[in-house]
């Protein structure tokens, strides 16, 4: 076994649009619609740019069956810049594009090697002495430990299982194709190279066991820089692993302490402050989407939860004061008031009362959703609203958090707690 190199990515979603920015005025849309696809011309220049031996993709290079040919043809494009480059491909496919018929409809050029859904196999590169074991998923939901039917390693060989699977779970991500850390290692493969989970982890590095995430971010909850893994094998044993970010639009999560602050003007200057340091921090220079969470104890709270689109707009003008290409995806309110509330007077109190019994009891919430229901879907239909609106809220039968923030406005009202 000698020297070589090759990247490790997975979780393409080639084509899939990205969520959270359709009424957001001023977004490019073709840049947002063309992101993932500008990921994957990356990841192929850089694969031609550092000359690697071969690329490997841990599943869902698709995002299901195409919409038309298109994806496939860009596909096919791709492949054959990296035919040119003499750069084979194996991949194999996850539950977002197992077994699909699309996939099969083009030839593709011979340096690009799908891994069959039927059983394990093996893939070898006699002139790097590189042993590649896979198997594509079947269908979209593999319950069944894949790894544990794996193939015996190639000996004089460096072997890679290359695998779509969740290992024992994930927050994030369904559970397919369970198996455990001991399960991998029991092969005495050299390398893991997974996908599913869409952060970059390395979970393991005796063996190395990697994620290498997502390429391209497509909503919060898929947040900082993403890529692939740049792997760098010498004398048989991996030297180097270097995760290479390849996204071309970026997605970032900024909190706001607002603790203490007792003025709009206040809220806002820590607000672009915030934003400031974080898209210096992590924006590397690419399109940038935020969500923005105002959080700590303020007497505000109350002014800013009723006037939520207002804030909304005050962040978004921010951003763009900060940078021309940062956008914000959310402003998401988490503030509380500060002590316990002081309520003015008798009545306040008992419609506070109400508010939390209302909180805690469906039999009160649907009754309180029968009376609105009419009112807020009445609201809806007669324009344009905000996701975050009641209106909005409503229309998708979000009755907790509908009563968790008009509750909270209330609430800061009674108790006369706002300043300027």
């Amino acid at each position: 076994m000698g020297s070589f190199h090759f990247l490790h990515a997975a979780d393409i979603h080639l084509d899939s649009p990205l969520h959270g920015l359709s009424r957001y005025d001023g977004v490019p849309a073709e840049e947002v619609r063309g992101a993932t696809r500008a990921a994957f011309d990356n990841l192929v220049a850089y694969a031609c740019d550092q000359a690697v031996d071969f690329v490997l993709i841990a599943g869902d290079l698709f995002d299901g069956d195409w919409k038309d040919m298109g994806t496939g043809l860009y596909f096919a494009r791709a492949m054959g810049k990296l035919a040119a480059a003499d750069i084979p491909v194996f991949w194999l496919s996850g539950n977002h594009d197992a077994a699909s018929a699309l996939t099969r409809s083009l030839p593709w050029p011979d340096t690009v090697k799908q891994f069959k859904p039927r059983r394990s196999h093996t893939h070898v590169i006699d002139h790097l002495g590189v042993a590649i074991h896979g198997q594509s998923f079947p269908n979209a939901h593999v319950t069944d430990n894949l790894a544990a039917g794996y193939p015996d390693r190639v000996e004089h060989h460096f072997n890679i299982g290359l695998l779509h699977t969740a290992l024992t779970g994930h927050p994030d991500h369904t559970t397919y194709a369970p198996c455990t850390i001991d399960d991998l290692r029991a092969s005495h493969y050299d390398y893991w190279a997974l996908g599913h989970v869409h952060d970059f982890t390395v979970v393991a590095e005796s063996p190395y066991i990697v994620f290498p995430g997502n390429l391209q971010g497509r909503n919060i909850r898929e947040t900082g820089p993403k890529g692939a893994v740049h792997v760098e094998v010498e004398d048989g044993a991996v030297a180097r692993l270097t995760h290479v970010p390849l996204d071309t639009v970026r997605w970032l999560r900024v909190e706001v302490n607002c603790t203490g602050a007792g003025t709009m003007d206040e809220v806002h200057a820590a607000t672009r402050t915030a934003l400031a340091n974080r898209h210096a921090d992590l924006s590397d220079g690419r399109p940038t989407v935020a969500r923005v969470v105002l959080t700590g104890s303020t007497s505000l709270a109350g002014k800013l939860q009723d006037g939520r689109a207002t804030q909304r707009d005050a962040v978004r003008a921010l951003a763009a004061a900060v940078a021309p290409d940062l956008w914000i995806e959310k402003v998401q309110l988490e503030v509380t008031m500060p002590g316990p509330a002081a309520v003015a007077d008798g009545a306040a109190e008992d419609i506070m009362a109400l508010l939390a019994e209302v909180r805690q009891s469906p039999e009160l919430a649907q009754d309180l959703k029968a009376d609105l229901l009419p009112f807020l879907t009445a609201a809806a239909k007669a324009g344009d609203f905000d996701e975050d609106s009641l209106a909005a809220m409503a229309a998708r039968d979000d009755w907790p958090a509908l009563l968790a923030i008009a509750g909270s406005a209330l609430e800061a009202r009674l108790t006369g707690k706002e300043t300027e």
